[in-house]
């Protein structure tokens, strides 16, 4: 059985790290492909090293581009790779470009396709990741359920109940695998000269909010609230094209602290030891509930509803008093919620499906 396991941005790289171990651990035979959807050469070996991960055997270096263009050219990249390797299955994860051009590259050619947390929904058909997720869902022959409200999406949608699995999130793997490793690895609160509990953390990209001049000011206004308000600072590693729209949109941050974006390890010492994150990010709402730090989502929705149902999360929208109040709700919580994704052991669910199904 031979395995393609395609990604293409930071998130896919590290939910799906823990699949990657698990399948070098057995000597199974597997190849990644990278699709160089969100690629810089270094930041990618470093998150690849980090992780103790084998590089890919294929990047298309796909960069940039229109939704179309870029989707087009992996489409194109994608079936040359699988037609020369061969796979019986390609495992995809999330909800990217280069998820939805797996999938639909390697079913055209008549090869299955396994979803690595199959059935999220936001119910937002502006969000291109939206589209994604439902057309990979729609494709795909294993449908790798986080949770069984995800599984009740699908059987919703009309997949069958035989092809959905409920194996837990593999975030929670690459959690509790990375959190210690992190520990002994980076000390990036002493070079930024943060404290243990005593600092907002922020991460911001999303396409309708940060290519929207004026929600994209409601929510700096709304972060700077917080700041002022709760006397913290609040840290934000700046994604590159959130940095590009706020220079072109002339943005004022106030006191909100901008940097440099940091690698893996790092971000996730910065998560575990926030007082409380604020983001547009659906992995990051994941990492703060299983880390138990509280979350205010910068969003008007969340295809992550279990943290919301736990108490680990809330909605805030975009405008400045909303945010304000949302954190004051969040911040006066109790961190005692129960992790809704699982016990750290999808990845190796995951496998075992795949071995049990292919045999």
């Amino acid at each position: 059985m031979k395995i393609a396991v395609i990604l293409g941005t930071r998130p896919e790289i590290i939910k799906l790290a823990p699949v990657i171990k698990i399948l070098e651990s057995r000597k199974a035979d597997f190849f990644v492909l990278h699709t160089g959807q969100h690629y810089t050469r270094q930041l990618d070996r470093a998150l690849f090293e980090q992780l103790e991960l084998p590089l890919p055997k294929y990047n298309l270096e796909i960069g940039s581009g229109t939704h179309a263009v870029v989707t087009g050219r992996m489409l194109i990249g994608i079936e040359e790779v699988l037609l020369r390797e061969k796979p019986e299955i390609v495992l995809v994860e999330g909800d990217t470009n280069s998820i939805l051009a797996g999938a639909l590259a390697a079913v055209k050619i008549g090869i299955e396709v396994g979803h690595v947390e199959a059935g999220l929904r936001s119910y937002d058909r502006n969000m291109p990741e939206e589209i994604n997720r439902i057309l990979t869902d729609h494709i795909s022959t294993y449908l790798f359920a986080p949770t069984s409200k995800a599984r009740d999406i699908l059987l919703g949608e009309g997949i069958d109940d035989a092809n959905i699995y409920v194996t837990g999130n593999t975030i929670v793997d690459a959690v509790y695998r990375n959190v210690e490793l992190a520990r002994k690895k980076v000390d990036i609160l002493k070079t930024r000269d943060l404290k243990t509990k005593d600092y907002f953390l922020v991460t911001l990209h999303r396409q309708e909010n940060v290519d929207n001049r004026n929600r994209f000011a409601s929510i700096l206004e709304g972060l700077d609230k917080v700041s002022s308000t709760f006397g913290l600072p609040v840290f934000y590693p700046v994604h590159p094209r959130s940095a590009k729209m706020m220079t072109e949109f002339q943005l004022d941050h106030g006191q909100v602290i901008l940097a440099e974006p940091v690698d893996f390890l790092s971000f996730l010492q910065l998560e575990n030891n926030a007082r409380l994150i604020l983001t547009d990010s659906g992995g990051v709402q994941e990492e703060a509930c299983i880390m138990q730090v509280p979350c205010v989502t910068l969003r008007d929705n969340t295809e992550r509803p279990e943290t919301v149902e736990v108490g680990a999360n809330i909605v805030a929208g975009s405008t400045p008093g909303k945010i304000l109040e949302s954190a004051r709700i969040m911040l006066d919580r109790l961190n005692n919620w129960k992790n809704p994704f699982g016990d750290g052991h999808a990845a190796e669910r995951i496998i075992e499906i795949l071995v049990e199904g292919l045999r």
